[in-house]
């Protein structure tokens, strides 16, 4: 199979997410997108989140009946800082003959060389950037030593373009603390769960 692995806080989720997944399955002919929600981000460790058990369920509503969307609970299950290779590493053992894309906005994979061993997360994933409408063409060049050719010319072949789009978790987080609308920012099952669960008030980070 073709796994598209995509992970983040999802603080909550929000069609952003949602968009970049299926123009990664669409654009990438993945067969299934699998959300990984983090249980301590690497660069979110100094806010606090909501507890993952929440954040798992608000995932597992906004992905109800969408059949080649799934939540894994793997970081979320080992606890502790939740890093990209431990996660590809613990996948591949477990399933050996899939093929990996690792799903990152190309602003992301800027960063991707300060990530906690880069070279083997590319030997594990391809990692898939992906830009919005209108943004200029990912710079591979800051791989440089880290990728052969062969990987480059992967990641090239599986760069993705989304529509732009502006939602974004902080957003949310903020409008629900300002007692402002979220509708239409994410699905409403989840904008229910956040009212009866009572999320984010009073936090505008």
């Amino acid at each position: 199979m073709r796994l598209g692995i995509f992970g983040g806080s999802f603080d909550p989720i929000h069609y952003g997410h949602l968009l970049l997944a299926e123009s990664c399955r669409e654009q990438c002919g993945l067969d299934e997108v699998w959300f990984v929600p983090a249980a301590v981000p690497p660069h979110k460790r100094n806010r606090e989140l909501t507890a993952s058990v929440k954040r798992v369920e608000m995932l597992q509503l906004a992905l109800a009946g969408q059949e080649h969307f799934c939540v894994s609970t793997i970081e979320v299950g080992r606890g502790g800082v939740s890093f990209t290779v431990d996660t590809l590493s613990e996948l591949r053992r477990q399933r050996p003959h899939d093929e990996f894309f690792l799903l990152m906005g190309a602003d992301s994979l800027q960063d991707l060389a300060t990530w906690r061993d880069p070279q083997r997360i590319c030997e594990l994933a391809i990692p898939v950037a992906v830009r919005r409408a209108g943004s200029p063409e990912p710079d591979f060049a800051v791989l440089a030593g880290l990728i052969d050719a062969g990987r480059r010319q992967a990641m090239e072949r599986n760069q993705v373009q989304m529509p732009l789009v502006d939602f974004s978790s902080s957003d949310i987080r903020s409008r629900i603390a300002a007692g402002r609308s979220i509708r239409y920012h994410t699905p409403r099952a989840v904008e229910k769960y956040i009212e009866t669960n009572g999320l984010y008030l009073g936090n505008e980070e």
